[in-house]
């Protein structure tokens, strides 16, 4: 159907029908986003199965995270040219299907291969996901709609680790892939019942091959220099040198074609909109904050604490449900506030939780470790609704596919960088800590002498001894390491509140969430 002989929206659905539908849209999300973090925890295992190094294993994540870096912003053109409806729902079956054939894969390669396939296809799930569930709710239940959206988006991060974990301890690697299956089935099928009806406008666009092509190189390099920088020693590596330039000119090169070019693949005037782009800002910085410590405190319960998967992921769980019980609250709210202010208040209970784990101890207990948990829930239940809700403000509905594309891509791009750079301010921060622990401790401290006594008198020889006080170093460095990016992060929460206010009124108490055509 061409763009001139547009129908008018078609009007909201009702009753079961809606509930049904909004269900299985968020099931779409959910399932992409899972896929996501649901395979790191599986790692050692699939590796050690298949035969091949851990090192060999993380191309299982990073195959998924180029393909799909690279399919997201391609959503806006895919949906334009083919429809929101269709779009979405082929998505969803592709990736079901490529789902089944990496839990049948036999061999590292063809696992790979799949998961390529599996990103690939992927991309459109989210930003198709979130504009199918605006058009769907009523104008005044849209609050509704992104908190639900905003739900799954933060929550399946949490549980991914939690149920990989489970997966990976209790039965075997391929079904953290095949348990896509009865969802992907059941989704598709209820949103083409449901929606086919509901089509959006299309337009015959050409295609973007420069544009594609410099999207291509510079995602796909900027992705693998993530993944393998952290074990190359960054700027030491000549590959990831290499990565890094190719990355830059690619990039400098894609967004000078993208803004002459008639028809661009991306649509980056976008940005010229004050609410995008400091919206866009805000969401990407404050999700990578919470994402790399997503990614640190699993990672530090197992290593340090001696916490298997499954426990490390229980204690991320309850923020996820306290997200969910009150993110029908936020959405009641949200209509009725300007989403400056929720906005506001999530950054700022990100902060506090994240300011109770920088008072973490070696000893602390289950529930000390939950307790700031349960606050980043209240900041979860209304942070990506209000960012969301600002983003869009303004846009209007014929560019919505283009800004839900390109926002989520900037935001999952910004996700990749936080957890590559997580773990490497991590490791240094650590290495510093050693050092000063180690300056400030002489073979004549009283301390050190009672130490090694001690240890003396348990029967480990000089060596020993000196080998188990330089693990407790370790274990000390690590921890105060942590602390500090807990402390960092809280900061940094706190400082993204100010740009909040630079954009203009957005939802219940001031502006709408898009403007008509």
């Amino acid at each position: 159907m061409s763009e001139a002989a547009a129908p008018a929206a078609p009007r909201a659905l009702t009753g079961a029908t809606l509930a049904l539908t909004a269900i299985a849209l968020a099931g779409g999300t959910v399932m992409q986003v899972l896929d996501g973090s649901i395979a790191n925890v599986s790692i050692p295992t699939i590796a050690g199965d298949m035969g091949v190094s851990a090192d060999q294993g993380t191309w299982v994540i990073t195959s998924f995270a180029v393909a799909n870096g690279v399919s997201v912003p391609l959503t806006g053109w895919l949906m334009m040219r083919y429809g929101v409806v269709k779009t979405f729902v082929a998505s969803v079956t592709l990736f079901t299907l490529a789902s089944l054939l990496c839990g049948i894969a036999w061999n590292l390669p063809t696992l790979i291969v799949f998961r390529i396939l599996q990103g690939a296809v992927s991309g459109p799930m989210i930003p198709g996901s979130q504009a199918l569930l605006i058009s769907v709710f009523p104008a005044q239940r849209r609050g509704a709609a992104l908190a639900l959206w905003s739900m799954t988006t933060m929550v399946a991060p949490i549980a991914g680790p939690v149920l990989g974990g489970w997966i990976s301890d209790n039965m075997s690697w391929p079904w953290i892939f095949l348990i896509n299956l009865p969802v992907g089935a059941a989704c598709a099928w209820v949103c083409w019942k449901n929606l086919k009806d509901r089509e959006t406008p299309t337009r015959k666009l050409p295609v973007d091959t420069t544009g594609f092509m410099l999207l291509l190189v510079w995602v796909g390099a900027f992705q693998i220099m993530l993944d393998l920088g952290k074990d190359a020693d960054w700027l030491s590596s000549p590959l990831i040198v290499a990565l890094m330039i190719v990355s830059a000119i690619a990039f400098l090169a894609w967004v000078i074609w993208e803004m002459t070019e008639k028809n661009p693949i991306v649509d980056l005037s976008l940005f010229r909109s004050r609410n995008f782009t400091m919206g866009c800002l805000v969401t990407c910085l404050g999700f990578g904050v919470f994402f790399g410590n997503t990614v640190l405190l699993p990672l530090w319960l197992q290593t340090q604490m001696n916490y298997m998967a499954t426990w490390a992921g229980l204690v991320a769980a309850p923020s996820g449900v306290v997200a969910i019980l009150l993110s029908p609250v936020g959405a009641r709210i949200m209509s009725r506030v300007d989403a400056r202010w929720t906005g506001s208040l999530s950054l700022a209970a990100f902060a506090v939780s994240f300011w109770m784990r920088s008072g973490y101890t070696p000893d602390a207990s289950f529930g000390a470790l939950v307790m700031p948990m349960l606050v980043q829930g209240v900041a979860v239940s209304v942070f990506f609704v209000s960012m969301v809700t600002i983003t869009l403000n303004g846009v209007p509905m014929n560019q919505m596919p283009q800004a839900t594309g390109l926002s989520n891509f900037a935001r999952l791009s910004c996700g990749s960088f936080a957890a590559a750079l997580t773990t490497t301010l991590w490791d240094r921060g650590a290495s510093l800590h050693q050092t000063r622990l180690a300056e400030s401790v002489s073979a004549t401290d009283p301390a050190w002498v009672a130490a090694m006594n001690g240890l003396h008198h348990m029967g480990l020889s000089a060596p020993q001894s000196l080998g188990a006080i330089a693990r407790q170093f370790g274990d000390q460095a690590y921890m105060l390491a942590a602390l500090d990016f807990f402390r960092g992060s809280s900061w940094l929460m706190i400082l993204l509140i100010p740009l909040l206010w630079l954009t203009k009124p957005a939802g219940g108490g001031g502006g709408h969430l898009a403007a008509a055509d």
